[in-house]
């Protein structure tokens, strides 16, 4: 017999709810037996109940778990951004699934986030304002684990639609896409193939191929992203060259975007927080290197700020048009959440910004 996601989700759920409901009986008998012996255990009973305590707190995470790929919403469609065969393919760690992560909550509101992708897509979504022909590819953050798909995915297209940008948000591969801290071996890790970078270099020449279909310039095609994709942003803007072998004709098209916004990137630094002095041998900036908008709070406790400054000397060196914004606070992971730091005002600049480089007109 073979078992959905979802089935094998319910039947998790209840082998848990029966083993709590077996050992709450356990419990019960022994109390029972040792009033009548007048000798309970304290240290027995205490430990049974912290084991029980534990398993509700593991139904709980099984209840916030939906062992289902994402959809967006609103009938927007996700477009398989690979024919066929998804080059450097590797086995599942399980089903694509969405959890709503309602514990660590970003202003005040929870956020939902997306693991185990193995079939990479990308939504588009249309400008809601005037078309202004720009586009940009969204990538949402998340260590490369996990994506943060509404924090730092809808949340983004519903602003940039709004001032006539189209919004393509990537769904990229995860985990283990990209340089990454393994949580189970404790360790850093730098994949042989970052394949992230392949979904990303894929997506840019499908938009390139389809620009005139979905009334885009392919002149004004940017990338936006944040911490995991601020550094998906920084390799997709130093790298020109294809590192897959092409596929179709929408892989005759450029892979470079024509401007990038990198918020709060990680992985920058030549051994990320061991040694903050290089940047990254991997993020060779070049003359070709587009047009960047940097942000990052200088309290970030995850990505340090080092790793923007290590990026905009790097920028600074080959004469590539810079603009950074550093402010004290602000932390990590905000998006575009209204927090109670200034750094929430960054669209802001970010339209100016878009602005001045001509990809949008000026306000």
């Amino acid at each position: 017999m073979i078992l959905t996601g979802t089935a094998l989700h319910l039947l998790a759920c209840s082998a848990v709810c029966a083993w709590l409901y077996g050992l709450k009986k356990s419990i019960t008998r022994q109390r029972t037996k040792n009033y009548h012996t007048n000798e309970i255990s304290a240290s027995t009973l205490k430990v049974n109940f912290l084991k029980y305590l534990l398993c509700i707190i593991a139904a709980s995470s099984f209840a916030s778990a939906q062992a289902a790929p994402w959809q967006p919403a609103n009938g927007n469609k996700q477009i398989p951004i690979w024919p066929g065969a998804i080059p450097d393919a590797k086995s599942s760690t399980g089903p694509e699934e969405v959890t709503l992560q309602d514990k660590r909550l970003v202003a005040g509101k929870s956020w939902l986030e997306v693991a185990n992708v193995t079939r990479p897509t990308m939504t588009v979504y249309p400008p809601t304002g005037p078309n202004t022909g720009a586009a940009v590819v969204v990538f949402p953050g998340g260590g490369y684990w996990h994506l943060a798909i509404d924090l730092e995915g809808t949340e983004v297209c519903d602003w940039l639609t709004s001032i006539g940008v189209t919004c393509v948000l990537l769904k990229y591969r995860v985990p283990g896409s990209g340089p990454h801290w393994d949580q189970i071996r404790n360790m850093r890790v730098i994949p042989k193939t970052h394949t992230a970078l392949q979904d990303a270099q894929r997506a840019l020449g499908l938009i390139r191929h389809n620009a005139s279909d979905w009334k885009i310039d392919p002149n004004k095609i940017g990338v936006l992203g944040f911490s995991a994709g601020g550094h998906l942003v920084a390799s997709i803007s130093t790298h020109g060259q294809r590192i897959y072998s092409p596929v179709d004709d929408a892989d005759k098209e450029s892979c470079l975007p024509n401007f990038a916004v990198a918020l709060y990137p990680g992985h920058m630094s030549i051994n990320y927080k061991a040694d903050l002095s290089r940047l990254n041998p991997t993020i060779k900036v070049t003359s070709q290197t587009p047009p960047t908008f940097l942000l990052h709070a200088q309290d970030d406790p995850v990505d340090p700020v080092e790793f923007s400054l290590l990026y905009y000397a790097a920028l600074r060196k080959e004469n590539v048009p810079a603009e950074m914004h550093l402010f004290a606070n602000g932390g990590h992971a905000f998006g575009l959440r209204a927090t109670k730091s200034p750094i929430k005002k960054w669209p802001l600049l970010v339209e100016t910004w878009l602005g001045t480089i001509g990809m949008i007109p000026v306000k």
